[in-house]
């Protein structure tokens, strides 16, 4: 059954389409639901709007911030642990810097470049961040077997989450129908707040949540192919995944007993995973020209026409996985040549046909031919795939709507460059951030967006702080030049002395470096930053009594600063340093007492656990 859509639309704060809700949400709640009034829906889906479009903008803030994005990335590794498996890095690094290296797409004009760093988490998951920040759990990367192709999938998923900027948008329309429910609930004496709440969570869970699932899923495809992965993998990373939560999930929550509450609401957020290997592969075909199939996980086709049959090449049952990596590989064979001679089928010693390159993407093709003496059936199949008008009308098809895609990535390019100047003045200051941070990197790639956008706001600045960037690189001569230039262009800004002080103390030119701070103070001898780097240099040439004026000052403009050294806070405030010291001593005692409720927490899940599988082991014994 369906509540009514003046309810749906109340509930979904004002979205464009009411959306059938739980089948299992009972007949009463449905009937106190209807008896709402009109109006009153009206107004909390108004109410829900304003706060949907509040929310949004906050959020889109928060991840436009680079202190949000490496205060991200330092609680995540506070809470989770970094992965200390050089192996499991570097797969990933590897994964997502060829998708950012090569992949198509476009990052809005409000988005961080990408981050990205592997956890010690054993679960099957990863995120990504609103502010760009992709979390990767260990025993995500060791559960796919460290397959590149399979992770290319699910990394690429991610990527999209933060491309579509899925996380700001989901929690503000969470919040919309969050609201609109409080409204709904404070206006209906007779309406029970846990059948609200029912209705509400649902909603955001299929309404939300699961449609940009979705759509991370048809993204992520298109990243990793485009980034030249096999277009089996996403659909082999499915059917792994679907294993693992069946035979050896690390987390109990993730496979329930269905038995145990069978009329419990559906609250699921993702799709179920039957239904994303069906998805993936469907893509995976349409990629490969309509041409490449997979019946009954196993069986390889070419226009209906068996090749092989995977089987399975691991410690476990990876058939399903085997044989849509060998359909990837002839979807790429199929996608990337317009031709039969394009695949360069030839007789090889040992009167074996050679075909295609040796490329990881061909792998488990070729391996699964070469175990199938298959190697003259595949070339008769792909001769006459060619020869059938299928392929040239596919051809057409596919060749339009990646150009529907390429065009939509270009018009986000083009916004970007015709931004206002307030967004090229956020790109500075998260470009500064990094320099600050010490990543040249991230701070260049931002800078390069300033100077090429149409509205620079400040070019003097984008040279200033360029420089500093480059400094931070190591490349000190074009540095100063860039430096050297900000200040020809405007003399009159602080920033510019402020930057190009650094530049020189990184050099090692202090003395120029005061000289610049001197030239800052006559501009505005009330920025904290001329005395916080002052107080650093003299501290660095050993001229502790300069340094000690130089913090007191910085502490006198900024009183609430937590950056200077103890040995000098001691006597700039006596007080206040034995406050920051009790500070400390306090989040390290949190710290502890967290980490003792996670291993407290981690002893009962496993029991749980324990006892779960002892409650399946009884049922399958009785059944037997």
């Amino acid at each position: 059954m369906k509540i009514g859509k003046k309810l749906c639309a109340a509930i979904l704060a004002g979205l464009v389409a009411a959306v059938p809700l739980a089948p299992q949400l009972p007949l009463a709640a449905r009937a106190e639901a209807a008896a709402l009034n009109p109006v009153l829906i009206g107004i909390s889906a108004l109410g829900g709007l304003l706060a949907y479009q509040g929310t949004l903008k906050e959020m889109l803030a928060i991840g436009n911030n680079v202190d949000y994005q490496i205060s991200g990335i330092k609680q995540d590794m506070e809470e989770n642990g970094e992965d200390k498996d050089a192996l499991d890095r570097e797969v990933v690094d590897r994964v997502l810097g060829r998708i950012t290296e090569h992949g198509e797409y476009a990052l809005a004009i409000n988005s961080l470049p990408f981050l990205w760093r592997v956890n010690a988490g054993g679960a099957f998951n990863a995120a990504c961040y609103p502010t760009d920040y992709i979390t990767v759990n260990r025993g995500l990367v060791r559960a796919l077997h460290h397959d590149e192709d399979e992770l290319a999938a699910v990394l690429g998923h991610e990527m999209t989450h933060g491309l579509r900027q899925h996380s700001a948008k989901n929690y503000a329309k969470a919040v919309a129908e969050s609201y609109a429910g409080i409204a709904i609930g404070s206006a209906a004496d007779n309406l029970d707040w846990q059948k609200l709440n029912a209705v509400v969570g649902y909603a955001i869970a299929k309404d939300v949540t699961l449609p940009s699932e979705l759509e991370a899923d048809e993204g992520g495809f298109y990243l990793m192919t485009t980034a030249g992965f096999n277009p089996g993998g996403g659909a082999a990373a499915m059917a792994r995944m679907a294993y693992y939560l069946t035979y050896e999930t690390q987390d109990i929550g993730e496979y329930q007993d269905p038995f145990e509450n069978p009329d419990a609401p559906n609250y699921n957020d993702h799709p179920a995973m039957h239904e994303r290997v069906e998805r993936l592969a469907a893509m995976m075909t349409k990629y490969g020209m309509g041409h490449v199939t997979v019946e009954n996980d196993a069986d390889v086709l070419i226009d209906g026409e068996k090749l092989l049959s995977a089987d399975w090449d691991a410690d476990y049952n990876n058939t399903a996985e085997n044989a849509y990596l060998i359909a990837g590989g002839l979807a790429k064979a199929f996608h990337d040549h317009a031709s039969f001679d394009g695949w360069n089928f030839s007789a090889a010693p040992g009167a074996r046909i050679s075909y295609l390159d040796d490329s990881r993407v061909y792998e488990k093709l070729k391996k699964f031919v070469l175990r199938n003496h298959a190697e003259e059936r595949l070339e008769e199949l792909v001769r006459s795939a060619y020869a059938s008008g299928k392929d040239k009308e596919m051809r057409e098809k596919v060749a339009a709507e990646e150009k529907k895609r390429t065009d939509a990535w270009q018009k986000i390019r083009e916004d970007a460059l015709n931004a206002k100047g307030d967004y090229v003045k956020q790109l500075r200051y998260n470009a500064d951030r990094y320099s600050d941070n010490g990543m040249a990197k991230e701070a260049l790639f931002l800078m390069e967006r300033a100077f090429a956008a149409k509205n620079p706001d400040n070019v003097a600045e984008n040279y200033a702080i360029r420089g500093r960037a480059k400094a931070v690189a190591g490349d000190y001569e074009a540095a100063l030049a860039d430096s050297n230039h900000a200040v020809e262009l405007d003399n009159a800004n602080i920033y510019n002395f402020l930057n190009r002080a650094d530049v020189y103390r990184m050099t090692g030119e202090r003395e120029k470096a005061l000289a610049d701070l001197e030239k800052s103070q006559e501009i505005d001898a009330k920025n904290p930053y001329i005395y916080k780097m002052r107080g650093e240099i003299y501290s660095e040439m050993g001229e502790k009594e300069a340094a000690l004026a130089a913090y007191k000052e910085y502490w006198k403009q900024a009183p609430d600063v937590r950056d200077i050294p103890d040995e000098y806070m001691q006597e700039v405030d006596a007080a206040a340093y034995d406050k920051i010291v009790k500070e400390r001593e306090q989040k390290e005692k949190e710290k502890k007492e967290q980490a003792e409720g996670k291993r407290m927490l981690l002893r009962r899940k496993w029991a749980k656990r324990l006892n779960f599988f002892l409650k399946i082991s009884i049922k399958k014994e009785r059944a037997a």
